[in-house]
């Protein structure tokens, strides 16, 4: 059993929806919980581990109404975690200097916990092109802007504690460039609200992407659909994003 813990907010709780269950249909055992605090950034997930908070939403399997309310130290004992992941808050993602102190030193106290575990950089996506978020802004409300500097200040980061990354930004991105996706042009989008992952498109295409690199699974070989998917949905563009992860993973 693959056991994944994801130190994050809302945009972890979009990626690891559907991953349990990608998983469970390629006969693969995997628990996978989500920490979550809306909006949560680095800076708040550190001063969580000073005032040891039971501040999070403890969400398993991609069950987001367990109940249960827990502190980062109570969820890092609780199993041999075989992954865990962080990522910052979607608005100051891509502005390097927000990510320090606290990711090393989360990185160290994660450790500490949690020492078998590998470390990964959730790496998030740029808000759609007419986004109204306020941290928009902070990136000139310029779509490729935001995913240039996510990736850069991703990368830092990563680099700085050791740990692997998870494309979905990349991912993201690369879908954008095709027709299906191309929002700006009458496409499908691929977030809820300007910044949220659509719950068919962008879900299933950040847990088609965490699936292959954390399972090294094939998406190409996986029939799993999301829940809310219906005769509205375009296999296509499912389709596409099948590809799309499993070329850009693969390589």
């Amino acid at each position: 059993m693959l056991k994944i813990l994801a130190i994050g907010n809302s945009f972890s709780e979009d990626a690891t929806a559907y991953l349990h269950d990608i998983a469970a249909l390629d006969g693969k055992e995997a628990k996978v919980v989500n920490l979550t605090i809306g909006a949560c950034s680095l800076e708040t997930h550190w001063k969580n581990v000073l005032a040891d908070k039971a501040d999070y939403d403890y969400q398993l399997n991609g069950n987001v109404e367990t109940g249960r309310k827990v502190s980062l130290y109570e969820a890092l004992t609780e199993e041999d975690w075989d992954v865990v992941t962080f990522q910052q808050a979607s608005r100051d993602s891509g502005i390097d200097t927000s990510y320090y102190p606290f990711i090393k030193s989360l990185s160290t106290y994660v450790k500490k916990y949690a020492p078998h575990a590998q470390q990964y950089m959730h790496q998030t996506w740029a808000y759609e092109k007419d986004s109204t978020h306020d941290g928009f802004a902070n990136y000139g409300s310029d779509q490729a802007t935001m995913q240039r500097q996510i990736n850069m200040a991703v990368l830092g980061a990563a680099r700085n504690i050791k740990a692997k990354i998870i494309p979905c930004g990349e991912i993201f991105a690369l879908l954008r460039a095709l027709p299906g996706f191309d929002y700006a042009n009458g496409g499908q989008t691929l977030c809820r609200d300007s910044s949220h992952a659509h719950p068919v498109y962008g879900r299933y295409a950040l847990a088609a992407t965490w699936y292959e690199v954390l399972f090294g699974g094939n998406i190409l070989e996986n029939s799993f659909l999301p829940p809310q998917a219906d005769e509205t949905v375009k296999p296509e563009l499912i389709q596409s994003i099948k590809e799309i992860v499993h070329t850009t993973i693969t390589k």
